[in-house]
């Protein structure tokens, strides 16, 4: 699999504060690169500067065989850019749109018309091909978007939180779009702050935080970053007679949180004793009404690594 960008000691500053702090990743031919963390992570500069319109204080960048500093007009050529702003002409149709921004790569004819087509089709929009963006959703507006950036079949296509304010129906439009894109052998890098997008979509997964990358590797490898956990859930009918005190007596219990009528216990995979902790319980004259499990999630990769929630 050929290497489609490669990013080397990137960085960039905004007066003195350091908005991408010495980074390095490369990008796979056909995979999707989820890069993920929360607003003022980085996130945006790096999308920016991928896509030519910021330019490093330092660093290597190679996209698509073309070093950045020298071929950004062979770049721009190769790749679609999908921006946070919306970025369509309100007052002429859809179809119009699309064929703007695709004719700008030198697409003609009967190419320019069919490729033109697909991309309003792609998204969902092609039997809205003659109305005007103005009396679309905000959702639709994105979709669109979309579609003025693939209409030229780019080989790297760059998403800057392509999904932010829109309903959810656009949105699962939107990602499973993106899924027939990687089927068709496209490269994408994919920016949000949505840990759920990152899950579904992502082949591998960065996470940044104040500009730099503090994890990387696909959502099973992330998970494995953070201790090996399950935390088992219990609805019980009477929890005045229980204490943490009495869990945390039991080798392998990590956490416990007493909440109004639910017990909450973390315990290491090696050391499941789920046994004994339902002895206690019992024990305590306390009936079980629900139980249930979860595994860690990317949620508590990010809780662990920087110590707040994501969307903080």
């Amino acid at each position: 699999m050929d290497t489609v960008v490669t990013v080397k000691n990137l960085e960039k500053s905004y007066n003195t504060k350091k908005a991408v702090n010495n980074i390095n990743f490369i990008v796979k031919e056909g995979e999707i690169l989820g890069l993920l963390g929360p607003n003022g992570a980085g996130k945006s500069t790096t999308i920016n500067i991928l896509s030519t319109i910021l330019s490093p204080d330092n660093g290597e960048i190679n996209i698509l065989g073309h070093d950045l500093k020298k071929g950004t007009n062979l770049i721009k050529q190769e790749i679609g850019i999908v921006p946070q702003e919306i970025a369509i002409y309100e007052e002429i149709s859809a179809e119009k749109n699309v064929r703007f921004f695709a004719s700008l790569y030198n697409l003609k004819g009967n190419q320019l018309n069919n490729q033109v087509k697909e991309a309003l089709e792609l998204v969902g929009l092609y039997d809205k091909r003659y109305d005007k963006p103005k009396t679309f959703s905000g959702g639709m507006k994105r979709r669109l978007n979309i579609a003025c950036a693939i209409a030229h079949k780019p080989k790297l296509i760059i998403m800057d939180e392509p999904t932010v304010g829109i309903d959810s129906q656009s949105r699962n439009h939107i990602l499973e779009s993106i899924k027939i894109l990687k089927k068709s052998g496209i490269t994408i890098i994919y920016s949000t702050h949505y840990m759920e997008e990152a899950e579904e979509i992502s082949d591998r997964i960065i996470i940044m935080n104040e500009g730099k990358i503090i994890a990387e590797g696909t959502k099973e490898e992330l998970k494995q970053k953070v201790n090996d956990e399950t935390t088992y859930s219990f609805n019980l009918d009477n929890l005045n007679s229980l204490t943490d005190k009495q869990f945390y007596k039991i080798d392998g219990v990590t956490k416990v949180k007493i909440l109004k009528n639910t017990l909450e216990i973390t315990m290491e995979n090696s050391k499941d004793n789920i046994n004994e902790i339902i002895c206690v319980i019992t024990s305590n004259n306390c009936r079980i009404e629900n139980m249930g499990s979860k595994k860690a999630s990317l949620e508590t990769v990010f809780l662990e690594l920087t110590g707040r929630n994501l969307r903080d």
